[in-house]
């Protein structure tokens, strides 16, 4: 009899690489991350259109993507619970379903409050995906295969916070903002309807018994920790600055001295590239130099990439290259310790740095509009700047080389 998620197999030891299964599994989360990350990123890259459509200013129009990181942030716990008792695949579906139909309302909303509400619920829909994928993926796929099955989500995250950007703006400058967003949703669907189609039927989960109450224990131990409070905090204000500039950056290219198309300044977001690349540097230097030596490096080049872009020439393109690779290789360092880090409970571990991750997207890409508003870009460079410099200072003082691991 096949195993199912209702009767796991206590021999199972997962897919191994190569096999049909494991192929499926990788399209299967490459279409879930595509269609996540499409959505949740893709008014980033038409902020100044629906700023002027709704005549609101650059700060409030952020709110559109703070919203739903918000709404992320707070869902990702809520969300391993319930995966925890319905299975892996079942969450993600129902995730996946519910943030395309969210996906494909929000653009009609007549005004900017209604379109906020929505956000937050596309952003609590999409919290299934990054809290569950990785989990999924441990219990499906070979020990030996694991590393190399994440890295492939991990890009297909990358693939789908490109497509989001880079198809909504050429299309909202040809028809407008909400064509544009509305073009990303259909995107999303058609990645849902592969991810229904290709994935396996589950054969590793095992239904747990996991509550609220016993996943708020792991947390609160979890924030008693100093040394993961440390690396929460990386992902809090490392991102929460990396998405300011990214706000952001459209509204300066857009004006004098650049005058620069949304269409055309879309192009940016590749820049994105840098940090797939970055990323596995980084992790082949941990090895030579540490975690910690590698993670204040990374946040280094961040710091340098973001001084660059206060050039009045498109300069501030390597800028944002820089800045790019920088964060990326910061974050696959610090999101990676954040679950190795811990005293057991791992998954509510890397949960935490999900939701300060997403919290500091939220609450700085805000904070980003209003310094930008009022100081202009030197501004918001000096609070970026602040905030890697924050970054690494918790990181020197909070985070010891040698953590400790679960037993």
């Amino acid at each position: 009899m096949r195993p199912t998620s209702t009767s796991p197999d206590a021999s199972w030891r997962g897919h191994d690489r190569g096999s049909r299964e494991y192929r499926r599994i990788l399209v299967a989360l490459l279409g879930a991350g595509v269609a996540t990350f499409a959505q949740l990123y893709s008014p980033q890259g038409v902020l100044p259109l629906l700023a002027g459509d709704l005549d609101i200013d650059p700060a409030r129009a952020s709110l559109s993507i703070s919203a739903a990181t918000t709404g992320l942030a707070l869902s990702v716990l809520p969300w391993s619970v319930l995966a925890d008792r319905v299975g892996r695949v079942s969450a993600m579906r129902l995730a996946l379903v519910s943030a395309t139909v969210f996906g494909l309302v929000m653009p009609w909303c007549p005004w900017f409050e209604a379109l906020v509400v929505v956000r937050v619920l596309e952003g609590v829909a999409l919290g299934g995906i990054p809290g569950v994928a990785v989990t999924y993926l441990s219990e499906e796929v070979s020990a030996r295969s694991a590393a190399v099955a994440a890295g492939t989500y991990v890009s297909g995250t990358t693939v789908g916070g490109l497509l989001g950007r880079l198809v909504a703006a050429p299309v909202a400058d040809v028809a407008g903002w909400r064509v544009g967003t509305f073009a990303v949703a259909v995107l999303a669907a058609v990645a849902t309807a592969v991810f229904f189609v290709v994935t396996p039927p589950p054969q590793g989960f095992r239904p747990r018994r996991s509550s609220v109450g016993t996943t708020l224990q792991a947390v609160r131990r979890h924030l008693r920790d100093r040394h993961l409070v440390a690396l929460y905090a990386q992902g809090l204000l490392l991102m929460g600055g990396f998405v300011a500039v990214y706000n952001y950056l459209t509204f300066r290219l857009e004006a004098p001295p650049f005058l620069v198309p949304v269409g055309a300044a879309s192009l940016l977001f590749l820049a994105y590239l840098a940090g797939t690349v970055s990323s596995r540097v980084a992790a082949g230097l941990v090895a030579r130099l540490g975690r910690r030596a590698v993670l204040l490096a990374s946040t280094g080049v961040m710091v340098a990439g973001t001084l660059v872009t206060l050039a009045d020439s498109l300069v501030v393109v390597i800028g944002l290259v820089v800045l790019t690779a920088g964060f990326f290789g910061a974050h696959s360092v610090a999101s990676g310790w954040s679950g190795t880090a811990a005293r057991g409970d791992r998954s509510q571990s890397t949960s935490l740095y999900t939701l300060f991750y997403y919290g500091g997207s939220s609450i700085f890409g805000y904070l980003g509009g209003l310094a930008w508003s009022a100081l202009g870009w030197g501004g918001l460079v000096t609070m970026v700047v602040a905030l890697c410099c924050a970054a690494a200072l918790w990181a020197a003082l909070g985070i010891r080389e040698v953590l400790p691991r679960s037993g």
